[in-house]
């Protein structure tokens, strides 16, 4: 009889090898590799011809009538929104984020609210007992909501127990890295078991109808443990963002196959649960009635909703021979260089001699290029000390030319501008021409904008 063949699998990249190693190759990390045995191969299988004996399909065409999946609305509007407008029926959601964020109360608000809007819900944990869940309900003030609560880690017990009955509109899992299947071998947590037990979950899912949530833990680095495939295998990807020492959280949408990618859900944490935040721009702008050096507002995108943030610049001179330091909160550190070095080069600033701190106001994590404008804005203002006009906006791409280009959705940038009571924008010189409630000034090149807040 052949003898099985083992194999490696690295739990951070899912990457295989035939042999034991401290770093995987692929991803570089240590200590990764755990040993899966592999199914037996016999030489009739080696050899077997796989184009015969199966079972043949019918191919149909792109212009087949279909019919659009029917969504169930979880009455939780920035979770809708992050979902593309809420659960599909027979899909599969992945929902990760640090230890404390919010995301087993963020589901159990959205299971009693289905569950009194007449839909079925089952709420599986593998971490917590019943009562500790009936207790969390209790204080969200969802202690009288018909939610099916079970407290298990065998993968076969669930859906035993589901199979007998109707299936569940709504089936969560808390967590997946606790489930454990017993068709392998392995601990929970491994690469294998979660691998297989979502499988599981995933094919019972598709075939009676129920939407399925599966909780998934995060590494120190912020990315979903376990296996990468795991990502590929489910139709969303939801990321739970945030402090545990900022009031608010942001949900956002890395992967969706029945919507738009990166739409977000604003939260807000407070005693009774999340509280939904429908104007999260007034979250991360501070009020004030004068101007402050170093301060910049800028309209972000995220999806298709505008989102107006406070970028926040210090420069502080240092004594020659000093090594300056450049710290950044909220924007990638890469970004800032390159934007000190277009002002120094192309526009006559020096921060040579000086340390530089940008952070983004409100805990807020911003990706778009269209910052890079307010961001120059914010250390020519902390630098010169003279104030960016409370009432402005500032956005745009810098090139390492000095120029200043367009960005997409600017009218959209700008109507959110508007909304909150700003009555000027500082923008490329193309996004000028367009129409707008607010006073626009175009720029070209950074120069000119240096110039402009320089008054020379």
């Amino acid at each position: 009889m052949a003898k099985p063949q083992k194999r490696y699998v690295c739990q951070a990249c899912g990457s295989v090898s035939h042999r034991w190693a401290g770093q995987c190759a692929d991803c570089s990390e240590w200590n990764t590799l755990v040993e899966e045995a592999s199914a037996v191969v016999t030489p009739f299988q080696a050899k077997h011809d796989l184009r015969t004996g199966g079972r043949s399909f019918e191919l149909v065409g792109l212009d087949a009538d279909i019919v659009l999946p029917e969504r169930m609305a979880t009455g939780i509007a920035e979770l809708d929104r992050a979902l593309g407008g809420g659960f599909v029926e027979g899909s599969a959601t992945l929902i990760g984020g640090d230890p404390g964020i919010g995301k087993s109360t963020l589901l159990l608000q959205a299971a009693a609210k289905l569950a009194l809007a007449g839909k079925s819900v089952a709420y599986v944990s593998g971490e917590e007992a019943t009562d500790q869940v009936r207790l969390r309900a209790r204080r969200l003030g969802i202690g009288h909501a018909p939610v099916q609560l079970a407290a298990a880690t065998s993968t076969r017990d669930i859906l035993t127990t589901l199979s007998m009955g109707p299936p569940p509109a709504l089936l969560v899992i808390d967590s997946i890295q606790t489930m454990h299947s017993d068709l392998i071998e392995g601990a929970p947590g491994t690469v294998s078991q979660v691998r297989a037990s979502s499988q599981e979950l995933i094919r019972f899912a598709k075939e009676r109808g129920t939407a399925l949530v599966l909780v998934g833990h995060v590494t120190k680095d912020g990315s979903i443990a376990g296996p990468r495939v795991l990502e590929h295998m489910v139709d969303t990807v939801l990321a739970f963002e945030g402090e545990r020492s900022h009031q608010y959280r942001i949900l956002r949408a890395i992967k969706n196959r029945f919507g738009g990618t990166d739409e977000i859900g604003v939260f807000a944490m407070q005693s009774e649960g999340l509280a939904e935040v429908s104007n999260p721009s007034a979250l991360f702008l501070t009020q004030r009635d004068e101007g402050v050096t170093g301060t910049t507002v800028f309209p972000a995108l995220e999806g298709t909703r505008p989102v107006l943030v406070e970028i926040q610049a210090l420069v502080v001179r240092l004594a020659s021979g000093a090594t300056p330091r450049r710290a950044v909160v909220g924007w990638d550190s890469g970004r800032l260089a390159m934007i000190l070095a277009v002002l120094e080069a192309r526009c006559g600033l020096s921060f040579s001699n000086a340390e530089v701190y940008l952070n983004i106001a409100g805990g807020y994590r911003v990706q778009d290029p269209a910052a890079d404008m307010a961001v120059a804005a914010a250390l020519v203002s902390a630098l010169s000390e003279r104030p960016v006009a409370i009432d402005a906006v500032a956005f745009g791409e810098v090139a390492l030319s000095g120029e200043i280009r367009p960005v997409a959705h600017g009218a959209l940038r700008l109507k959110e501008a508007g909304k909150l009571g700003f009555e000027r924008a500082l923008v490329p010189a193309a996004v000028a021409k367009e129409e707008s409630t607010l006073r626009m000034t175009g720029f070209r090149t950074l120069g000119e904008f240096v110039d402009h807040m320089l008054g020379r």
